[in-house]
């Protein structure tokens, strides 16, 4: 099956899972959502991910929900670039979420990552998604 936004894709997984307070949502593996599910672990949305592969060699991601007093750590979580219209930002305009408290994820020349470490690197680029 193709998909025309794979990252939308993952995280309207992810934003169900959170309304049924699923543990653990499973999502196609690729390069990009493994970047992405990286910059979540690392500002501590999530628990963590697991990759396996199949017999056929496509792989899936288990990702690990993370809850904090049977609430969702992710409050909101929205796509801002989308494959019909691109969103990009300068490192001066990369927006802010929720005065800091929440992160864009952005994806540069350097990889994919918080905005707070693309403001640091002096790098813009294109803007995958909020969350908060």
């Amino acid at each position: 099956m193709s998909l025309t936004d794979p990252i939308g894709d993952m995280l309207t997984r992810i934003r169900n899972a959170q309304m049924r307070r699923k543990d653990v949502v499973s999502t196609p593996a690729s390069t990009l959502r493994g970047r992405v599910l990286d910059v979540l672990k690392s500002e501590g949305f999530i628990r963590g991910y697991t990759e396996t592969r199949n017999d056929n060699g496509s792989g899936e991601f288990a990702i690990e929900l993370k809850y904090s007093d049977n609430t969702p750590v992710i409050r909101t979580i929205e796509r801002v670039s989308r494959p019909g219209r691109r969103v990009y930002a300068s490192v001066k305009n990369i927006p802010s979420v929720a005065s800091g408290l929440g992160v864009s994820i952005l994806s540069t020349p350097k990889g994919v990552m918080a905005d707070h470490e693309a403001r640091s690197q002096n790098l813009g680029g294109e803007v995958l998604c909020r969350v908060f």
